[in-house]
This record gives C-alpha cells, sequence and structure tokens, in this order.
C-alpha cells in the first residue's frame, strides 16, 4: 500500500513545501500554501492521448494565427470575446454558485448548429442537462454529452469524437491518475487544465472551462491557471437584480476589461442591446441625490444612473456604506468634499448606489458621484437632462477622461441636452457637439454650476 505524506502547494505559482510557510519561496506571495495529502508512488503512464511529440520550427516557417473567426449567435460574448471565438483558444469561465454559468454555456452550445460539440459535465447528471435544455427551448442534435470526471478518460472521447466545441463543466471536478491528490485541490487543477489546453491546442478546439471562485471572489486553484488560458471571463451579478454581466480580465486575441450584459429570464439569458435605457430610471419627478455618468466599460459608452443618501448620524459615528462602488474610493472622495469644497460632512451618514446591480470599474464616474452626494446633501434635485464624466483628483481638480467622443455621443442619444466635462479634455474631440459642454477644473466649479445660491 502506498504511503501517504502531507504537502504545502502554493495556491498562486505551486510551489510544493514540506511544511508550511508564511511566505512562499518561488514568488514572495504571503499566506498562499495549501495543505495536500499525497501518495509516494508515482505513477509511470504519463502519456497524453491524442498528443504528439512537436519539434522545433523555424519562425519564419510558422503559418500566422488565422483571422477567421467563429461567429457566435450571442452578440454579447462575440464583442467581449473581441469579434468572435478563436479556434484553439482556451477560456476561463468563471462566477458565483447560482449565477447562471452553466446556463450561458449550454444556451452557447445549442447555438452552434451544424457543428458537434462535446459538453463534459462532472457535477450534472444527462438528465439535468436535458431538463435545462428543454427549458432554453433550443435544439442542436450535434451536443454530446459526457458525464465524465477521469481526465485521460476525457481525452480519448476527444480524440475520438473530434469536436468542434469543447466546454468542461467544471475544471475543478477533474482528476487525472498521474497524482493521487483529491479533486479541487491545487495540484490535480493544474494538472487537468494543462492536458485539456494541450490537446485543445493541438487539434485546434475552441475550449471553455468553466471554474469556481472562493468565498474572497477569487478562482479556485492555482493562480498559474489564469496565465495557462487564453482568455478569463466572469461572470457577476447582484441575485436581487435579473441583470448579469460578463466581463473580460484577460484576453490574447483582443481587448482585455470588456463587459456584456445579460437579462436573466424564464428561458434562459437574453442579451441586452441597449444596456444604457435599462441602467437609467423613468422617474417623472426631480429627486434629489441622483445624478447620471457617462461611463465606459471596455470600449463601450454606458450611462449609469448613481444614487446618494446624505442624513444626519444618529447614532454617534457616521457609517459610510456602498453598493456597487469601491467604499474606499468613496472615502476619498468625501475627503475631497470635506478638504477642497468646505462641504462639513464628517458627522453624516453617506450612503451610495450604482443601480442596476453592476459594479463598474471606471474612474470618470467620480465626477457623477460628487454631484449626487452634494445633490443630496443639500436636498437639491439636480435636472434630468445633466450628465457628468470626469475623474476627482485629491487636490479636488477634475481629471480628463478616455473616450469622451463615445460618451458624448451615447449621451446625445439617450436624450440628454447637458454633460459636465474637465476642462482639460482635447478641445478637438468636443467640437461638432449637439449638446450642451460645461468644462470644470476643480469640484469648487462643479458646486457653482449646480447650486449656485443654494447655503
Amino acid at each position: 500500500m502506498a504511503k501517504l505524506k502531507s504537502v504545502y502547494v502554493c495556491t498562486s505559482c505551486g510551489n510544493q513545501s514540506a511544511k508550511w510557510l508564511g511566505k512562499c519561496t518561488a514568488c514572495g506571495e504571503w499566506n498562499t500554501y495549501q495543505e495536500e495529502i499525497t501518495s509516494s508512488n508515482k505513477t509511470q503512464n504519463t502519456s497524453i492521448p491524442g498528443i504528439v511529440a512537436l519539434e522545433p520550427t523555424l519562425l519564419h516557417e510558422v503559418q500566422p494565427l488565422s483571422k477567421e473567426r467563429i461567429i457566435l449567435k450571442d452578440t454579447e460574448l462575440n464583442r467581449v470575446l473581441g469579434d468572435g471565438l478563436v479556434s484553439g483558444s482556451v477560456i476561463l469561465f468563471t462566477g458565483e454558485p447560482g449565477i447562471g454559468k452553466s446556463t450561458l454555456m449550454l444556451q452557447i452550445a445549442l447555438q452552434f448548429p451544424g457543428k458537434k460539440v462535446l459538453y463534459v459535465s462532472g457535477e450534472e447528471s444527462p438528465q439535468q442537462i436535458k431538463s435545462r435544455a428543454d427549458r432554453l427551448q433550443k435544439v442542436n442534435e450535434h451536443i454530446y454529452i459526457l458525464p465524465e470526471t477521469n481526465v485521460e478518460r476525457i481525452l480519448e472521447h476527444i480524440q475520438k469524437q473530434e469536436p468542434e466545441l469543447l466546454i468542461i463543466d467544471s475544471i475543478q471536478t477533474l482528476q487525472t491518475s498521474k497524482l493521487d491528490s483529491a479533486p479541487g485541490t491545487v495540484s490535480q487543477i493544474r494538472e487537468c487544465a494543462n492536458d485539456i489546453t494541450l490537446i485543445a491546442k493541438r487539434r485546434n478546439i475552441p475550449t471553455f472551462l468553466i471554474g469556481h471562485i472562493t468565498k474572497d471572489g477569487q478562482i479556485a486553484g492555482p493562480k498559474v491557471l489564469e496565465h495557462m488560458v487564453d482568455v478569463v471571463l466572469t461572470f457577476e451579478g447582484d441575485r436581487n437584480h435579473i441583470y448579469r454581466i460578463i466581463r473580460s480580465s484577460k484576453n490574447r486575441f483582443g481587448p482585455s476589461n470588456e463587459m456584456g450584459i445579460y437579462q436573466m429570464e424564464e428561458y434562459g439569458l437574453k442579451v441586452v442591446e441597449n444596456p444604457s435605457s435599462i441602467l437609467l430610471s423613468q422617474n417623472e419627478e426631480n429627486l434629489s441625490g441622483i445624478a447620471i455618468s457617462a461611463s465606459m466599460e471596455g470600449i463601450r459608452p454606458l450611462l449609469i444612473e448613481t444614487q446618494a443618501l446624505v442624513s444626519t448620524a444618529a447614532y454617534g459615528t457616521p457609517q459610510r456604506s456602498a453598493t456597487g462602488f469601491d467604499t474606499r474610493r468613496l472615502n476619498m472622495l468625501l475627503a475631497v468634499l470635506e478638504k477642497r469644497c468646505g462641504f462639513k460632512i464628517q458627522l453624516k451618514d453617506v450612503f451610495l448606489n450604482i443601480t442596476g446591480g453592476i459594479k463598474p470599474e471606471d474612474t470618470g464616474i467620480d465626477l457623477s458621484i460628487v454631484a449626487a452626494i452634494l445633490s443630496s446633501g443639500v436636498d437639491i434635485p439636480i435636472p434630468s437632462t445633466y450628465c457628468f464624466a470626469g475623474e476627482i483628483g485629491l487636490s479636488g481638480e477634475i481629471r480628463s477622461v478616455r473616450n469622451v467622443g463615445a460618451r458624448i455621443k451615447e449621451a446625445e442619444k439617450m436624450g440628454f441636452k447637458t454633460i459636465f466635462l474637465s476642462k482639460y479634455n482635447d478641445e478637438d474631440s468636443l467640437k461638432g457637439k449637439n449638446i450642451k459642454i460645461v468644462r470644470v477644473g476643480k469640484a469648487q466649479d462643479l458646486v457653482q454650476h449646480l447650486f449656485r445660491g443654494a447655503e
């Protein structure tokens, strides 16, 4: 019987140690070692089915990557991937449990007509997948369901079926006989992902690897997993809202930080064609504490509604709460208002909400957040035809933002009459617009324009 032993594996780089260490000696990360139980015997057969050894090739003899992409029927995913799916690409698709990862992947497979799809399920039975497919009301006669977790057998079926699309649900459930550790451990995830990636590259099979995330929101498994794949997509959303967001944090074949929006319905996920319209509330009455931001998510302009509530702290210590926005950045903006604008806020509760359940990463949303806080503080509504785009610096200056032309165009399309921008934006990009442009240089200027004469 093989003797069991305990080793500690770094989740960041995969380095192994005989004892727990606070700092990894290989990558320098702190508190990344996890204990794994392994066996002392080594499996001799390490060959991978379908993988043939390659010889070195001169660079000028290498054939260039084909510019032709596989166009999916899902327009949002197409744009996030960079105008389609690249043959042989490996895509890591992660998200919280129950957010809709498996539903979206099955939906993609069902919308892949005329092409063979191999759906490897390590979590659900074929009957469960069939039930979901019936609910989606879509049909593809070329989908093969494989309920398997052993990588060696999966590779054999890939070699036999020769699919044109491969979906692994999920990478954390797979295990290889080359290792004796349990499925989901760092070494198993790294080895299984490496085997799947090799055969996908050699046979030019576009592959989706569905991945889990930890309670801290990080991708479960070693950090090297994100380096091995070509694209990393995150599926996120608020369970209290029907909207879901797919965001790319890495893309070797297109722009990163791109975003797509879906709407969760009874029959699956529906593409949202005009997200700006759904992110803006249709209030007929002007209410204080509401400001509209002309934001950019990747290369897509979005109009996002920001809501703020400022009230006197009734229980001693003032509260600072933000939904969909970084609380630390909110504290920084409040400090700027206190220091540069003389806005007495140290004894006030401040609550901030980004509507629609999305979490924007564009710092150009700062100006609308400041405007919403000021509006709620003095209880004066901002005209519904105003929108904002600008980044706030520590000295109170309003910094320029990127792609200002696209922001203005989106604001014009949605019927806004005035947009507040930094005076440091390029003047050439502001010419020929059918919208009033108010250029401000400091946060104090914004206060003067919005609340002139207000106490």
